[in-house]
């Protein structure tokens, strides 16, 4: 049976820089979160994830966007939805909480050069920075 993936991801910002997360094994970039358990929330299940992956307090969650993505990783074909939101968070650091993890700040200028994956999310959240307005993209 195949499955759709709902994915929550978070726009972190400290002295105009944005926070991603990169797994030490890949060679790309994305967006700090996770998967939403069944049953969960979506705001809860990224703040559980920033909690696990970064150790973060998050102070406030607001809903910005989201994208369907379809991709194939590991010669599968995957189907996934990301919820974006963008987070305050008290002594935001790039430390990550997870071995697996690396996290760092990228000034937006790097961030638009950096394969930061799904590329269509990075750019809508680039958009998103200059004109504040909720977005909905589908690259399948």
């Amino acid at each position: 049976m195949k499955a759709f993936e709902v994915c929550v991801r978070a726009v972190i910002r400290r002295e105009n820089k944005i926070l991603v997360c990169r797994r030490k094994d890949k060679d790309y970039y994305f967006f700090p979160g996770g998967h939403v358990e069944f049953g969960e929330s979506a705001q809860k299940a990224l703040v559980r994830e920033l909690k696990e992956e970064l150790d973060l307090p998050v102070q406030k969650v607001s809903f910005i966007g989201s994208m369907e993505n379809v991709f194939n990783e590991d010669h599968k074909k995957k189907h996934e939805f990301n919820l974006v939101f963008d987070v305050q968070a008290r002594d935001v650091r790039d430390k990550s909480a997870e071995d697996h993890l690396e996290f760092h700040f990228f000034d937006l200028k790097r961030l638009a050069k950096e394969k930061v994956l799904p590329i269509a999310l990075r750019d809508q959240v680039l958009k998103w920075l200059k004109n504040k307005k909720i977005f909905w993209v589908s690259k399948t």
